[in-house]
């Protein structure tokens, strides 16, 4: 009987951890985000006094959106924060100390996961934030809507400045 109780409560735990990440990352799961593109703004800002300043970075090539283009949500430690639609950027300040991100495709254009593989299309990271740096993250889709892979991943600050010379800043909110 013990036994049993204890292979019971090591399988909770399995299951309890492979949710932390998620859970300490992203938001709610119907949360739906409208981002619109400004290709007036290309001013790289800098961290206010005591804080850090992240970018997320959406690159996802040169593509034709019929249709309209992926839109993708990102967390930050358990809540949505913004969205970047097609090839877009858009940043924010954050305290000093350790961060969880999540990003998330929301499409139409994507299809439904099956309950073996939801969440397949969801990237997760961590970083520790040091008061008056800058970070960059970027977001990558490979494939086509059948057959996708999407990832998120720090990128050098370089590589950063150049996409964002390109790519229009993105202005997001909740969808009501």
């Amino acid at each position: 009987m013990k036994a049993v109780f204890i292979l019971m409560l090591l399988t909770l735990s399995a299951f309890a951890q492979q949710e932390a990440p998620v859970a300490a990352a992203c938001g709610p799961k119907d949360v739906k985000f409208e981002a619109k593109l400004d290709d007036s703004q290309h001013t790289l800002a800098q961290p206010e006094a005591g804080k850090t300043l992240v970018y997320f970075i959406q690159d996802i090539g040169a593509v034709n959106c019929i249709g309209g283009c992926m839109t993708t949500r990102i967390g930050l430690d358990g809540a949505w924060v913004g969205a970047n639609q097609h090839n877009s950027y858009f940043s924010m300040s954050v305290e000093p100390g350790e961060h969880h991100v999540c990003a998330s495709p929301q499409s139409r254009l994507l299809p439904k996961a099956s309950a073996k593989y939801a969440g397949i299309l969801l990237a997760l990271t961590h970083f520790t934030a040091e008061a008056g740096k800058v970070y960059y993250f970027r977001m990558r889709s490979f494939g086509d809507p059948s057959q996708m892979i999407f990832e998120m991943d720090p990128v050098d600050s370089d590589q950063a400045r150049y996409l964002m010379a390109y790519y229009p800043l993105s202005v997001s909110h909740p969808k009501p």
